[in-house]
């Protein structure tokens, strides 16, 4: 199912950059543009985010940089 019509992000691939690092709808537009155009799409980005750990969390919080940029070429973009 799609999140984000503007740039055809399916739930999928945001679950994808999710367990990748990206914790936030930020971090999602950063890797696939999600939320960018319209932000229609950003609740539901945030509502499968949710509010559970995230794996990366703590190399963020001491300072580090999420994968974001190479999760963005590793997941292949909606066709």
């Amino acid at each position: 199912m799609f999140v984000c019509s503007c740039f055809g992000v399916t739930e999928e691939q945001v679950r994808s950059h999710a367990e990748a690092g990206a914790c936030t709808p930020r971090q999602i537009a950063s890797a696939c543009k999600a939320g960018t155009d319209c932000g229609g799409c950003v609740r539901r980005i945030q509502a499968l985010l949710g509010r559970g750990a995230c794996p990366r969390r703590q190399v963020i919080d001491q300072g580090g940089q999420p994968l974001v940029a190479e999760v963005a070429q590793e997941i292949p973009e909606a066709a």
